[in-house]
């Protein structure tokens, strides 16, 4: 992979964390909303769909550029409508751009697997 894939597996990594607790503080707005007084599920409501949207965004870049198998690019996506997907996502995300990044820079220097 090349630094492009490794910026790309980034940028999905930094927003599936933010994601995930949009929607679990969403959950918690709509149980609030159904026992109290307090609505906040509009506001949580517009900050999560913004950070969705984005997720699938870098989600979609991140898939073509490191050439994802099916089963790969479904995984990244399902972790991303599950409550708490997005934490496990962005830790399997983090060795995966950490691993590309190391791939990149061994074919700079000339370095060849044996």
């Amino acid at each position: 992979m090349d630094l492009k894939t490794a910026t790309a597996l980034r940028r999905l990594r930094l927003v599936s964390g933010p994601e995930a607790i949009s929607f679990l503080l969403l959950l918690v707005c709509s149980v609030l909303k159904r026992t109290t007084d307090f609505n906040a599920v509009p506001v949580m409501g517009a900050i999560h769909g913004i950070l969705f949207v984005l997720y699938v965004l870098f989600w979609a870049d991140a898939w073509n550029r490191a050439k994802w198998p099916l089963g790969t690019a479904a995984l990244y996506f399902v972790l991303s409508v599950l409550p708490t997907g997005g934490f496990f996502a962005e830790r399997k995300l983090k060795r995966e751009a950490e691993n590309a990044v190391i791939a990149s820079r061994a074919r700079q220097e000339g370095v060849v697997n044996a």
